[in-house]
């Protein structure tokens, strides 16, 4: 199947009550992986590469990757940018093939978000890319992206950003961080709701991101897609899972030097992630 934009993914999402499972890949062995699974459990989903990811090989690269992972299986996959640095980097991006980006402008101040956000979304629309951005800032630390303690999102601010930079969707911070949790979180779930309910009252409609969900529990995630997130984002927990399979293969026989067999290994690890995060998700076949 060819790639398709995240809006009709995350609509269905919202109206059906579960969320379409958002995959950080790094090579060719883990976006395979992720969309095999996919196809294997009948769920949508978004294969994701982050900004320091694309500058390790380039957009085209990734968009060539994604493109035939996508067109190998039946169910419905998008292709994003994550965390988009830049309106250049998201531009390129969408040049590229990918079908849909993400500006993170969250460090910002309100009013500048707005600006860069709405400047991506004027691009994208037009060519029928879809846009999130982020608004409060989720903590933690991958990659390049340093969120720091991070920042809560303000109901009243999330209405005004939707209305004005009109993206399709938005990442909230209710407590989530990116990278290796060192204790286990705690989300402020009644912040989701109040931001939920003022965009409701206004007849916003727009799906909600929740970011960081590498290590959170099932009860937390599934607590939030009930609350509204449409749309849940995996990065660290696959790196670590992929890196503990090529690392068990190499370290278990010393004779091995095939990419493809310890390749191969790393990805039966990752496929067991990828089949929990979807159940987790509630989108298994929901494709």
């Amino acid at each position: 199947m060819s790639l398709v934009d995240t809006k009709a993914m995350l609509k269905n999402a919202q109206e059906k009550g579960y969320a379409v499972p958002a995959f950080n890949f790094e090579n060719m062995e883990m976006a395979l992986t992720i969309v095999r699974t996919c196809e294997e459990m009948g769920s949508p989903v978004i294969l994701q590469t982050t900004t320091s990811t694309v500058k390790f090989a380039g957009v085209n690269m990734y968009a060539a990757i994604g493109r035939a992972a996508a067109e190998s299986v039946s169910v419905p996959v998008a292709l994003h940018l994550d965390h988009g640095a830049s309106k250049e980097l998201c531009d390129k991006a969408i040049a590229s093939g990918y079908s849909s980006v993400m500006i993170d402008g969250s460090a910002l101040e309100l009013d500048d978000n707005i600006a860069l956000s709405l400047d991506v979304v004027k691009n994208a629309h037009v060519r029928g890319i879809t846009v999130e951005a982020e608004l409060g800032r989720v903590g933690g630390k991958e990659d390049d992206l340093d969120g720091g303690d991070g920042g809560y999102t303000s109901p009243s601010a999330a209405l005004r950003f939707v209305k004005e930079t009109g993206v399709d969707s938005l990442a909230v911070a209710i407590g989530t961080a990116h990278g290796v949790y060192k204790t286990a979180p705690v989300l402020d779930v009644s912040r989701l709701i109040a931001i939920r309910n003022e965009l409701k009252a206004a007849n916003v409609d727009i799906p909600l991101v929740l970011h960081g969900a590498s290590g959170l529990s099932k009860e937390a995630v599934r607590e939030c897609i009930k609350e509204g997130i449409c749309k849940v984002n995996f990065a660290t927990e696959l790196r670590q899972a992929y890196t503990l399979g090529v690392r068990n293969a190499l370290s278990s026989d010393l004779s091995m030097y095939d990419p493809k067999k310890y390749g191969d290994a790393g990805m039966k690890v990752l496929a067991e992630i990828v089949k929990e995060r979807i159940l987790v998700c509630m989108s298994d076949k929901k494709a």
